[in-house]
């Protein structure tokens, strides 16, 4: 069984996410903190966090930052309407997906199937991807290059994986959202920036001239040719 950790302050709304999530199968621990998220989440050792930004004593964003350094815990962050910097900046930490409240229960249960998902079957691709010298390997989600160990999210593996499966070919983002498995980011495309942006900042020996992921100006992102 799945073990959910779903960290939200306003209690009523943690336990309606609890009923929900348990009658679909999981099982679910609440804080409503950010100290108490960080030691439940040591404690409890979640599948996924589901994380709300608005947290006293420690906010999410920082408790997001403390799970990354320490592990890749897929993280759903919950946000309310209009904090799009916190939304950017909470998927620049490598948050898996995020969901704007007042949310349904049902959607949130759609939302960390999707994201458990992409842990479970990162790709479609069988076998190891192959480009110039990066490695992929689905099955163990690691990717390695030049026999350097690259440490990625599941969502973030999933991407590189899309792009690495055919290098030259430029991907849209409307793309790159299909391949992350659809119902994720309510379509929202700038997310894909966001991710590509801590693929790089993890893959590229400089982030700021880039030679695996490419820029496709006006259109989208490929991986090199030959990286």
């Amino acid at each position: 069984m799945k073990r959910i950790l779903v960290v939200d302050d306003e209690l009523k709304i943690a336990q309606i996410a609890r009923d929900y999530l348990e009658h679909a199968g999981f099982k679910v621990a609440l804080a409503g903190d950010g100290p108490t998220a960080l030691a439940a989440w040591g404690s409890e050792k979640p599948d996924l966090v589901v994380l709300d930004l608005g947290l006293p004593g420690l906010d999410g964003l920082d408790v997001a930052r403390e799970i990354r350094r320490a592990g890749n815990t897929p993280i759903i962050m919950l946000t309310a309407r209009g904090e799009e910097s916190d939304r950017l900046v909470g998927l620049e930490l490598g948050a898996d997906d995020y969901i704007v409240k007042p949310f349904s229960p049902k959607e949130l249960v759609a939302r960390v199937r999707a994201v458990l998902r992409r842990v479970e079957q990162p790709t479609t691709t069988k076998g190891v991807l192959r480009a110039g010298d990066l490695e992929l390997d689905p099955d163990r989600l690691r990717v390695t290059r030049a026999g350097y160990v690259i440490d990625l999210t599941a969502t973030e593996f999933q991407l590189l994986a899309a792009l690495a499966a055919q290098p030259g070919r430029v991907f849209t983002r409307a793309q790159l959202l299909d391949a992350v498995q659809g119902v994720a980011f309510e379509s929202y495309e700038r997310a894909i920036d966001s991710h590509i942006k801590n693929i790089r900042r993890k893959l590229e020996p400089d982030p700021r001239q880039p030679r695996y992921v490419l820029t496709i100006y006006g259109v989208g992102y490929k991986l090199a040719d030959e990286p």
